[in-house]
């Protein structure tokens, strides 16, 4: 079975593990600077370093004629492809929408015979033939085959007691430059980086868990990094909990939607709340 996956930031790679862990085989697509902040659990670091190693699974850069060379080495080909034009050529057995923008980009239930997105901006029936859950707590990774997720909140999910303290934000438009690397430890008031030369300091401490590429243009409040207040630096190096849920998700709704699973299951949220 070959998906074509549309970004390649932390969910997902979670959601590209997942998959290819299940024995599919994945091309990704990418925007040519990507703005990703987990970066060392990325394969999205494929476009800036040319190839990116995730849980020993790794991704290369490449273009068209090249993917399938690399699918049958068990690489994860990424091609420079905001659009998605490769799935004309590639005709996937599923798009998967991992982009996380919050709202759709032009991913349509006709770009394959399964079309599944992640998060708000969305509407399972509309859009695609499924969406899965992004909003940390009781619904998180939960496949929906019937109407939307949750809407966007902008209130990051809680991780060691913090929630939007542990997300570190643009001070100013401009070029962003980092001060520190990813799995640094660092203190409440230090500084991260700069952009525009105005420092983006820390709010709480921890272990540096992401920090944006150097080099990346950014806009005054954009989220720029990220401190783990759990301390530890193995974090760092393996995709996370709520990657690993909505991956689960998408493998569900992939194998449910293309028969393997049989008619089984429904809606995500049959129960009065909703």
């Amino acid at each position: 079975m070959l998906v074509v996956i549309r970004g390649g930031g932390d969910i997902a790679t979670g959601i590209a593990l997942r998959l290819h862990r299940a024995g599919m085989e994945l091309v990704i697509c990418e925007i040519a600077r990507p703005t990703s902040i987990r970066r060392s659990v990325c394969f999205s670091e494929a476009v800036r370093l040319g190839e990116a190693e995730v849980e020993g699974v790794t991704a290369r850069l490449a273009d068209l004629e090249e993917t399938p060379d690399l699918l049958d080495c068990g690489e994860i080909p990424v091609l420079i492809d905001p659009e998605a034009a490769c799935v004309e050529a590639l005709e996937p057995d599923a798009v998967v929408d991992a982009i996380l923008a919050k709202r759709n980009l032009g991913t349509n239930m006709d770009m394959a015979p399964v079309v599944v997105a992640v998060g708000p901006g969305f509407t399972a029936g509309e859009d695609c033939h499924a969406v899965v859950e992004t909003m940390r707590g009781h619904y998180l990774g939960r496949a929906i085959y019937e109407g939307p997720a949750l809407p966007n909140t902008n209130i990051p999910g809680l991780i060691g007691g913090y929630a939007g303290e542990r997300v570190l934000r643009a001070p100013a438009d401009g070029v962003f430059e980092g001060a520190l690397e990813i799995g640094d430890r660092v203190e409440a008031g230090d500084t991260a980086g700069y952009v525009d030369g105005q420092p983006m300091v820390c709010t709480i401490s921890g272990i540096l868990r992401g920090l944006i590429a150097d080099g990346v243009p950014v806009t005054k409040g954009m989220k720029c990094g990220d401190v783990d207040p759990r301390c530890e630096p193995a974090h760092c190096l393996c995709v996370s909990d709520k990657a690993l849920a909505v991956g689960g998700g998408v493998l569900e709704a992939v194998l449910k939607l293309s028969g393997v699973l049989g008619e089984t299951g429904g809606t995500a949220y049959d129960c009065d709340v909703f």
